[in-house]
C-alpha cells in the first residue's frame, strides 16, 4: 500500500512539474512576443518621426493627441505622408514575414521565401507592362493600373504554381524547382521589356523593381491590412498541423494531417499575401527570409508563437529598414529594397554556409 501511495504521489508531482514547465514556456513566449510588439511600436514611432522635414517625436505625439494644434503644413506631412509611409512598412513587413514563415515550414526549406515561387518577379513583370504601354484610355488613372497589373501578374504566377503542385501531388521539390524556373523566366521577360523601353519608362521600371514605400496611402494600407486580417487567423488555425510537419511529414500523416492539402492551402495564402504586398511597394526581398529566422531563434518551432512572431519580426525589420533608408544619406530617401538587400544578403550567405554538409 505504501509503495502504491508513493507511486501515485510521484505521478502527481511529475504531472504538476510538467504543468508548471508548460505554463513557464507559454509565459516566456508571450513575454517575448510582447517585447517584440513593443519594439515594433517604438520603431514605428521613430519611422514616423524620421524624414527630411525634421519633425521630432514630440510633434508626432502632438499630432496624435492634439492634431488641431498643428499648422496645415505639419498636418499634411504627418497624416498624408509620414503615417501612411510608416504604417505601410509595418503591414507589408508583417505580410511578408508571415508568408515566409509558412513557406519555410510547408516546404521544409530554411531558404524559402515568398520570392522563391517567382511571385516578386511576376509582380515586376506586371508593373513593367503597365509602365511600358499607354493606358490613358482607361477610365481610371495610372496610379491604379500599376498596382492592379502587379497584383494580377503575381496572382497568376501563384495560381500557376498551385495548379502545378496539385497536378504533381504538391511535391516539395516540384514546387521549389518550378518556382526557381519561373523566377528566371519572368526576370528575363522584365529585362526584355527594359531593353525595348524608352529612357523614361526604363527609369520607372528600375525604380519599381528597387522597392519603395513612397507610393503609400491610407487606402493602400487598409487593403494590405484587410488581407492580413483575413489570412492571419487562417494561418493560426493550422498552427498545430504546421508544428507537427516540422517533426516530419510521415509523422504528420500518421496523426491524420492531410499534408498535401495543407501545403496547397498554405501556398495559396502565401501567394495572396505576397501579391497584395508587392503590388503597392514593388520588390522588397529578404524580409520574408530573415524575419521568420529571427522569430525561430527567439520563439522556437511552436507555430502558435512562431507565426505571429514572424509577422512582428518582418514588420519590425521593414520599419528599421525604412528608418535606415531615410537616415543613411542626408536629404535622400533610398529605395527600401536596396536597404533590405544590404541587410538580407549577409544573412542569406550565412544560412547557405550553415547548411553546408547537411544536404
Amino acid at each position: 500500500m505504501d509503495t502504491q501511495l508513493v507511486s501515485a504521489t510521484s505521478k502527481e508531482e511529475a504531472a504538476l512539474s510538467l504543468s508548471q514547465r508548460y505554463r513557464r514556456f507559454v509565459f516566456k513566449r508571450t513575454l517575448l512576443l510582447s517585447s517584440m510588439l513593443l519594439a515594433l511600436v517604438i520603431a514605428w514611432a521613430f519611422d514616423t518621426a524620421t524624414g527630411p522635414s525634421h519633425l521630432g517625436i514630440d510633434v508626432i505625439w502632438q499630432a496624435l493627441t492634439a492634431p488641431d494644434s498643428l499648422d496645415a503644413v505639419e498636418r499634411v506631412i504627418i497624416f498624408d505622408v509620414r503615417i501612411p509611409y510608416a504604417l505601410m512598412a509595418v503591414v507589408v513587413g508583417a505580410a511578408l514575414g508571415l508568408a515566409g514563415a509558412e513557406m519555410q515550414t510547408t516546404l521544409n526549406n530554411p531558404l524559402a521565401s515568398p520570392f522563391t515561387l517567382g511571385i516578386g518577379a511576376a509582380a515586376s513583370l506586371g508593373a513593367a507592362v503597365a509602365i511600358l504601354f499607354d493606358w490613358r484610355w482607361l477610365p481610371f488613372g495610372f496610379n491604379f493600373v500599376l498596382p492592379l497589373f502587379a497584383f494580377l501578374f503575381a496572382l497568376a504566377a501563384s495560381l500557376l504554381v498551385v495548379i502545378l503542385s496539385r497536378s504533381q501531388g504538391a511535391s516539395v521539390n516540384t514546387v521549389i524547382l518550378f518556382g526557381i524556373s519561373l523566377f528566371f523566366a519572368l526576370n528575363a521577360m522584365v529585362s526584355l521589356l527594359m531593353f525595348i523601353a524608352d529612357s523614361n519608362a526604363l527609369q520607372q521600371i528600375v525604380f519599381w523593381t528597387m522597392g519603395s514605400l513612397a507610393r503609400a496611402s491610407i487606402d493602400k494600407v487598409l487593403v494590405v491590412t484587410a488581407v492580413l486580417v483575413i489570412c492571419f487567423p487562417l494561418s493560426l488555425r493550422q498552427a498545430w498541423a504546421m508544428t507537427a510537419i516540422r517533426s516530419g511529414e510521415d509523422q504528420a500523416r500518421s496523426i491524420g494531417i492531410r499534408v498535401e492539402r495543407m501545403r496547397l492551402m498554405v501556398l495559396l495564402r502565401v501567394s495572396v499575401l505576397t501579391a497584395v504586398a508587392v503590388a503597392f511597394v514593388g520588390e522588397i526581398g529578404f524580409v520574408g527570409l530573415v524575419g521568420p529566422h529571427i522569430a525561430r531563434i527567439l520563439l522556437g518551432e511552436d507555430h502558435r508563437f512562431f507565426l505571429p512572431g514572424s509577422a512582428i519580426a518582418g514588420a519590425l525589420l521593414l520599419s528599421l529598414a525604412s528608418i535606415a533608408s531615410k537616415s543613411l544619406v542626408t536629404g535622400v530617401i533610398l529605395p527600401i529594397g536596396i536597404v533590405t538587400a544590404l541587410i538580407g544578403i549577409p544573412f542569406f550567405m550565412s544560412l547557405i554556409l550553415s547548411q553546408k554538409g547537411r544536404v
